[in-house]
């Protein structure tokens, strides 16, 4: 893999911007993107994404798109002692939580707070251990007082986010940090775009990245009411199951990019997956099938205006919505493989076959 590609990775994925404060991350994707792109575009809550227009005046809308947020906190309460109490932005297990270092960011400036921990030994004799929820865990930025607290600038509802550095493992295959959920598709979108630049669509092509994923697929509702596409891909990460070696389970390292058939939100249409899958073997870009038990902006983008076919160029990571993610640098490979190539040989007349089979 190219070191620019490295280094575009560890560039988004260290950026920080948990659901509903997207704003660094939405300012460097305006960065990337506007050269580009004919033109920058936002939703009312906050999406951004690049407009390539095609000259054909006949022209369907394809539309690509990651999600900028990645999980974290919000501050709800500061307690007298400057502890803080926190509600969950998208799904934390409780167990990954503690003794960890994070961001507070407030309207002064950011400030590193530590997760809480309760010692071993004060658990012993009790099952304080097996009870634990994400919003008992406090949040320490080492505050005197809520007083010193508000000094500082600190408000309820400022956010909370993940402080890690992203590094690579040590026989080169892998990547480990945050917010591969979702900064991949962020990634993938700037690449893609990149690829396209010089490049005459038949389509109009909107790329780029909704917010509000992790708290319930928020922002893929208004943009793809912007946008009206007729065609939607989602460029996401989800949670991969090999660690244990069974052949049976769904998303492993290394074996290319995940064919999304089924999750609780949506089931992909036979077209949409034929053309998928017919795209990956006919280019020999590796791949996997996966089902899912959460799931992604295609479940609210394709139940949008009259209905939109949808389908997501996914990637496994291993330990999604902690501190620390790993994913293997070839799935990547292969996901922007196949959303490039997936947007070079649609045609409008292949994007008519997929949604009415003719």
């Amino acid at each position: 893999m190219e070191e620019k590609t490295i280094s575009l990775i560890k560039e988004l994925t260290e950026v920080q911007g948990t659901s509903g404060f997207e704003d660094d991350v939405r300012a460097l994707m305006n960065k990337k993107m506007t050269p580009l792109v004919d033109r920058i575009e936002y939703d009312g809550l906050g999406g951004i994404f690049g407009i390539k227009k095609s000259k054909n005046p006949e022209a369907k809308t394809v539309m690509v798109a990651a999600h900028m947020d990645e999980v974290g906190f919000m501050l709800t309460q500061i307690m007298d002692n400057g502890l803080m109490r926190v509600q969950p932005l998208g799904g934390w297990n409780p167990y990954v939580v503690s003794a960890q270092r994070f961001t507070l960011k407030t309207r002064k400036g950011d400030y590193p707070i530590v997760s809480s921990s309760v010692p071993p030994h004060l658990l012993r004799g009790s099952n304080g251990q097996s009870n634990v929820q994400v919003t008992d865990i406090l949040f320490d930025a080492g505050f005197e007082s809520k007083e010193e607290a508000l000094e500082y600038g600190v408000r309820q509802g400022d956010s909370i986010v993940p402080d890690v550095e992203t590094v690579v493992s040590a026989n080169g295959k892998n990547l480990i940090g945050k917010a591969w959920d979702n900064r991949y598709g962020c990634v993938a979108v700037i690449e893609m775009l990149e690829a396209l630049k010089d490049v005459e669509l038949p389509f109009h092509l909107v790329a780029g990245a909704n917010v509000q994923e992790e708290v319930g697929l928020r922002g893929a509702r208004p943009s793809t009411h912007k946008f009206k596409p007729d065609l939607f891909f989602a460029v996401d990460c989800s949670p991969a199951d090999d660690l244990e070696g069974k052949k049976e389970t769904f998303g492993k390292l290394g074996e290319g990019f995940l064919v999304r058939i089924f999750d609780p939100g949506m089931i992909m249409l036979k077209r949409m997956r034929e053309f998928v899958l017919d795209l990956a073997e006919e280019h020999e870009i590796p791949h996997q099938y996966f089902v899912s038990k959460g799931g992604t902006d295609a479940g609210a983008a394709h139940m949008m205006n009259d209905g939109i076919p949808s389908t997501v160029i996914g990637v496994p990571g291993r330990y999604i919505h902690t501190h620390q993610t790993m994913y293997r640098l070839s799935d990547y490979e292969a996901a922007k493989k196949m959303l490039i190539t997936s947007m070079t040989t649609l045609t409008n007349e292949k994007i008519n076959e997929i949604i009415y089979g003719k």
